[in-house]
């Protein structure tokens, strides 16, 4: 496997791992590079093995399948994380929520309405439903560890709010109202099903590490639909307790928190939750988001996808702004959201030249 794409530069002669150095406060320059979803739809080399796994959860529960999606970027461009591949809604379903992912339509979940059905959901079925995906853990360790070395492990969930929106309205939604007046009108039982994923979450992100995961990603994509006392409710203090549970286990890990469209509300959740680097969404502006965290708390985003798929001028402007912002500091380079199904491989490739020419 080769980590460095052709006629990239040679990496610093420096030790350790550049993702895990910038995690852990260092301003490591050129800064390191993963995109979120890179192991996708957008690569011929995934579209041909998600056609012989045939359906997306069989995909997501075959190790050795799951493992090579994994490795395809870090192949193909040398990115200095690899995202392990699955899906957030993989712990709901090991919990024993029918799940499928319908084509065109997204996630297809059978609502979880009443006080009975979140009871029935059982934490302990986690661990057994989801061994074949901390067996793709340990495979992609293994190959990184022979192959390139200098790249990054990432083990991920979903956060419990944005998690329970889907379990909620039992698909996706623009807005997710279901879920959002259950927690208004109903919020005994919503903090109910919020308890129960921040067990399963807790027992799921520490099985990857123990599988050999380096770092760990919390994907609150839907964060931005609350206002301020919701959000400290059902972002802040679940995110929180999960990190708190960890650190018990494993002090020193990184934790990267990417609450989708918090705005304001970003400082207080690099406060009060305890991650070490806070994803940043297209929306915000980078300079305010180093303005609003501690100088030691890594940043990592905020690119358009858009910009990715336009790539030239466009790309390569967006690009050089970001990293004129975050010059001196902790910072990943990422998306703001995750990479488009149409986007030009092509593109990914300049990405990686431009970052790495600083």
């Amino acid at each position: 496997m080769e980590h460095e794409p052709s006629g990239a530069p040679a990496p610093e002669p420096r030790p350790g791992k550049p993702m895990l150095r910038a995690l852990a406060g260092e301003a490591v320059w050129p800064p390191p590079l993963w995109l979120m979803r890179q192991a996708g739809r957008y690569l011929p080399e995934y579209r041909a093995i998600r056609q012989e796994a045939g359906d997306f959860i069989a995909l997501c529960t075959a190790p050795e399948l799951a493992a090579e999606v994994t490795l395809q970027p870090i192949r193909r461009f040398g990115m200095d994380g690899a995202i392990l591949f699955s899906d957030i809604l993989m712990v709901p379903w090991a919990m024993g929520q029918p799940l499928r992912f319908a084509e065109g339509e997204g996630p297809v979940l059978e609502p979880l309405r009443t006080a009975a059905a979140i009871d029935a959901l059982d934490p302990a079925r986690c661990a057994p439903r989801a061994a074949p995906i901390m067996e793709t853990v340990r495979l992609v360790r293994g190959a990184l560890d022979t192959h390139a070395p200098r790249v990054t492990l990432i083990g991920f969930a979903g956060s419990p709010f944005t998690v329970a929106c889907y379990m909620v309205e039992g698909h996706g939604s623009r807005d997710f109202a279901t879920a959002r007046l259950m927690a208004f009108e109903e919020p005994a039982m919503f903090g109910r099903l919020i308890r129960t994923l921040i067990e399963a979450t807790t027992q799921y992100l520490l099985a990857q590490l123990e599988a050999g995961a380096e770092a760990l990603m919390l994907f609150d994509s839907w964060a931005g639909l609350l206002p301020p006392s919701q959000f400290r409710r059902w972002v802040i203090e679940p995110t929180a307790e999960i990190v708190r549970q960890i650190r018990k286990t494993n002090a020193t890990v990184p934790i990267i928190g990417f609450p989708r469209l918090a705005g304001p509300m970003l400082a207080e959740y690099a406060q009060r939750t305890g991650v070490q680097c806070l994803g940043i969404d297209t929306t915000m502006d980078l300079r305010w988001a180093a303005s609003a965290v501690r100088p030691d708390q890594a940043l990592q985003g905020n690119l358009d996808p858009l910009s990715l798929i336009a790539g030239g001028a466009a790309l390569e402007a967006e690009t050089r702004t970001i990293l004129g912002a975050m010059r001196g500091r902790p910072y990943v380079f990422n998306l703001g959201h995750g990479i488009e199904k149409v986007t030009p491989p092509e593109h990914v490739a300049a990405l990686v030249r431009l970052v790495r020419t600083g």
